[in-house]
C-alpha cells in the first residue's frame, strides 16, 4: 500500500510538472501583441523602429509579460528543448531592454544615457529571470552564449539593443517552432542593410557592423566572419561567380561605426 501511495505521489509531480509545461504560452503571444502594435519595419524592410509613446501607454501588459518570463522555475526551463530556451531568452532580452528604455524615455537619446560615467545599462541586475536578478549582459553572455554547443552567431541579429546600429527588433516574438526561419530571416534583413553591410567590390574588401568584431568568435564555426559574409553573399550583393574560389580567403573586412542613438 505504502508503495502504491508513493508511485501515485510521484505520478502527481510528474503530471504536474508537465501541465505547467504545456500551460507556457511558448508562442509568446503577449508579446508578439506589444510587438505588432508598436514595431514598424521601415520601407526596406531592414530595419525597425519602436513607438516607445505607445509602449509607455501599454507598460501594464509590458511588465506582466515580464512577469510571465519571471514565473518560470529553473528546473522548468531546463526541461525545455534548446530552441524553446533560446527563444524565451532571446525574447526576454529583448522585452527587458525595451522596459529598461521606458524608465528614461522621453528623456534620452540613447539607452547609454542610462547608464552615465561609471555604470553600464548592461550590466544593471535588474530582471528577475530563472530564480535570480539578472542583467542584460548574464541573459546574453551567459545564458544565450554561454554553452559554446548551443552558440549561434545568428542570436546577435536578434537581440536588440535598442539602438539603430542594431540589427531590427522584430515585430514578433520569436518561438521555438519558427525560429530557425526568423533567424535566418534577420541575418538577411541586417545584411542587406547597405548603411551598416556592404561589399566594395572594386577594393575587394567588406565593410561590415563592429558586432562582426565584438564577437568575431562566435562566428569560427562557421569558418570565421569572412566565410560567413560569404555563405549570405546574396544578402550582401557579392558576384560569389565574379569573385572566383580561389581569391576568397584575400578579401578584406572593415568596421562600419556603429550608431547607438535610440531606435524610435
Amino acid at each position: 500500500m505504502v508503495r502504491f501511495l508513493n508511485l501515485l505521489f510521484l505520478a502527481c509531480l510528474l503530471c504536474g510538472a508537465a501541465s505547467r509545461a504545456l500551460a507556457y504560452d511558448h508562442e509568446h503571444a503577449a508579446w508578439t501583441r506589444l510587438l505588432q502594435t508598436c514595431v514598424r519595419w521601415d520601407a526596406a524592410g531592414v530595419a525597425s523602429s519602436v513607438d516607445y509613446r505607445a509602449l509607455q501607454a501599454q507598460r501594464a501588459a509590458l511588465d506582466a509579460y515580464l512577469a510571465e518570463l519571471a514565473s518560470v522555475p529553473a528546473d522548468e526551463f531546463a526541461r525545455w528543448s534548446w530552441p524553446q530556451r533560446q527563444a524565451f531568452l532571446i525574447n526576454a532580452y529583448n522585452a527587458a531592454t525595451v522596459s529598461l528604455v521606458l524608465t528614461g524615455h522621453p528623456g534620452i537619446k540613447s539607452i547609454r544615457d542610462l547608464g552615465g560615467w561609471l555604470r553600464n545599462p548592461w550590466r544593471k541586475e535588474f530582471v528577475p529571470l530563472l530564480g535570480e536578478t539578472r542583467s542584460l549582459d548574464q541573459i546574453e553572455h551567459k545564458l544565450l552564449r554561454g554553452d559554446p554547443d548551443y552558440r549561434d552567431p545568428q542570436i546577435h541579429f536578434a537581440v536588440n539593443c535598442a539602438s539603430i546600429g542594431c540589427p531590427a527588433l522584430r515585430p514578433e516574438a520569436y518561438n521555438a517552432e519558427d525560429l530557425p526561419a526568423q533567424l535566418a530571416d534577420q541575418t538577411r534583413r541586417f545584411l542587406s542593410d547597405r548603411s551598416r553591410n556592404r561589399y566594395l567590390a572594386e577594393r575587394r574588401r567588406f565593410e561590415v557592423s563592429p558586432i562582426f568584431d565584438w564577437y568575431a568568435g562566435d562566428f569560427a564555426a562557421d569558418g570565421g566572419v569572412t566565410r560567413f559574409l560569404l555563405a549570405h553573399a546574396a544578402a550582401l550583393g557579392v558576384d560569389t561567380i565574379a569573385l572566383g574560389d580561389d581569391k576568397m580567403e584575400s578579401l578584406a573586412v572593415t568596421f562600419t561605426s556603429y550608431d547607438w542613438r535610440l531606435n524610435e
